[in-house]
């Protein structure tokens, strides 16, 4: 027992010893959290420095177009661009999008500025819109009708904040409208960074306006900005060492982003641009003719394929991009595509989702169950991966235009022939 309590006395002088010098223990603690967080941001720094040093050689060595004459390169942290200023802005941007986007600390900055890098003077923000302050302090702005739309866009350097601060830089931005920047554009950009995290890749991209003498300008811009009507964007797969290009119009987006898909030879052919000179010769002209923009998709998607070429279809046969001219008008039209998914409700309804799978849908067949016994086969399983012809009236639901077939008179395989 005297054991027991002389314990107990220890104990307690001890934790009265510990609880007079509490602040200085926490300091103490918190001194040494605070070093480690130090060290901590030191280290992503010098990581930063690397990885971006890393990626300059890689894009300087292969990402970049062939250079012309009169040409200036203006290289930053993370891109690289031509400046034309008879249309004040890039000709094209260059960049890599890597893995780290995943693990991205840094959001966007808004902070718009000048490229004093652009020997000839970069766009400036009255380019894009008068900002007034009024008398409270806020601002008023007076916008001409555009966005700046970014070529390269920030969300790409997420783990870099020098690199996604210099995204901001006006010659990395060309007048957009509204509906396209922020809808179809947005989701190409999107489309691509898909890729890379889902594949664990980088992608080498380039992307610009598709520069003309005939565009029209904002007129209203101090240095009379050019409006471009296509704009471009390329990528290669160094890994898997493939490629894809996309043109784009510079208008509301209402087509899956995949049919926008080409091969880059046609873009280096209607732009004049020589992409990716530093490849060697095989491996960029085979990759330049090859395009196949299901393989680029999400695995989720693979299964989607384009909607089929007009010039393959039988007079008076429409594809399911076509199928929305119709929603709702009344007239039966014949719809081609195939069906890449099949699903039944538990009330026995079947529904066929054509070239695109739920949730991506793009056109869809209903066959409700009491007109099931119309098929003399079961059209749940005979029409899995079948390409077909459907006729009907087209209607519209959650926004996809759909169709109901009672009976299967209104369904014919695809005949190439006929």
């Amino acid at each position: 027992m005297k054991t027991l309590i002389a314990i107990f006395i220890l104990v307690l002088f001890a934790y009265q010893g510990f609880s007079q010098n509490y602040n200085a223990n926490i300091q103490s603690i918190e001194n040494e959290i605070s070093l480690l967080n130090n060290q901590k941001d030191s280290l992503y720094s010098i990581l930063e420095n690397i990885k971006l040093e890393k990626l300059r050689f890689n894009l300087e060595k292969y990402g970049l177009p062939e250079l012309l004459p009169n040409e200036q390169i203006v290289k930053h942290t993370a891109m690289e661009l031509v400046y034309v200023e008879k249309h004040e802005q890039a000709k094209w941007v260059a960049h890599i999008i890597t893995p780290d986007i995943a693990f991205g600390r840094f959001g966007r900055t808004n902070n718009f500025r000048i490229d004093t890098a652009v020997k000839t003077g970069s766009a400036v923000e009255k380019d894009y819109f008068i900002k007034t302050q009024k008398l409270d302090g806020t601002y008023k702005y007076d916008g001409f009708g555009f966005d700046r739309g970014h070529l390269a866009p920030s969300a790409d350097f997420r783990w870099s904040a020098t690199a996604i601060s210099e995204s901001y830089l006006y010659s990395n931005m060309s007048p957009q409208r509204a509906a396209f920047n922020r809808g179809g554009w947005a989701k190409l950009e999107d489309f691509m960074r898909s890729y890379v995290t889902e594949n664990n890749t980088a992608l080498m991209v380039v992307t610009g306006p598709v520069l003309t003498d005939s565009l029209d300008i904002v007129t209203r811009s101090i240095n009379q900005v050019s409006i471009p009507n296509y704009f471009f964007k390329i990528a290669y797969d160094s890994l898997n060492k493939i490629g894809i290009g996309f043109i784009m119009p510079n208008k509301k987006i209402t087509q899956p982003i995949e049919t926008y898909a080409v091969t880059i030879d046609s873009v280096e052919k209607l732009t004049g641009i020589n992409f990716y000179v530093g490849l060697p010769d095989n491996i960029e002209n085979k990759m330049e003719r090859e395009i196949d923009p299901i393989k680029w998709l999400p695995k989720s998607q693979q299964d989607d394929v384009l909607p089929m070429n007009m010039k393959d279809l039988k007079r008076n046969c429409f594809n399911t991009l076509q199928a929305k001219i119709f929603v709702n008008s009344g007239n039966k039209v014949t719809i081609c595509g195939t069906v890449v998914s099949v699903y039944k409700s538990r009330k026995g309804n079947i529904f066929l989702s054509i070239d695109k799978k739920f949730p991506n849908q793009i056109f869809t067949v209903t066959i409700f169950s009491n007109n099931v016994v119309n098929f003399s086969y079961k059209p749940k399983d005979f029409l899995q991966g079948k390409q077909i012809y459907v006729k009907g009236k087209i209607s519209e639901f959650n926004g996809t235009p759909s169709m109901i077939i009672e009976n299967e008179n209104h369904i014919k395989l695809y005949n190439k022939k006929l």
